[in-house]
């Protein structure tokens, strides 16, 4: 956090995206949600290596992790994220959570324009907390 000439004070989050392709709806909605949490200091986001490609469906994998407060050291937890995520329109309740990971899982049928038969699109979000201690350091 900073402190502004107007004597406000400024959040400063980290957002890192580089190893993204952007892919996933739903992980966008989750990024910015975690993007306006005054507790979250950084969120960096990658797609995993589970992604894949067929004909009939498509998955989308991607790994989100967050740090807590300047030094990772604020009083939230996996849990409390969780908790607060489940109250945030279009999110809801993980399809799987507990003090180490928060996991959604959002699947939905794509008919694209002129064919019959489409694809079912898998999203699939773990959240984790982010270890920035050897980044501190480095």
């Amino acid at each position: 956090m900073m402190m502004t000439d107007s004597g406000t004070v400024e959040r400063k989050m980290v957002f890192d995206a580089s190893g993204w392709s952007g892919e996933g709806a739903f992980t966008q909605l989750l990024i910015d949600a975690l993007k306006t949490q005054p507790l979250i200091s950084f969120v960096k986001v990658e797609d995993a290596p589970a992604s894949r490609s067929d004909a009939s469906f498509s998955l989308i994998s991607n790994e989100v992790f967050v740090a807590f407060g300047p030094n990772n050291e604020a009083p939230m937890t996996i849990g409390a994220l969780s908790a607060l995520l489940e109250n945030i329109p279009g999110i809801g309740s993980p399809d799987y959570a507990d003090e180490g990971m928060i996991q959604y899982l959002r699947t939905e049928r794509v008919i694209p324009p002129y064919q019959t038969r489409g694809y079912k699109l898998i999203e699939l979000i773990r959240i984790y907390r982010a270890d920035i201690s050897s980044r501190r350091h480095s």
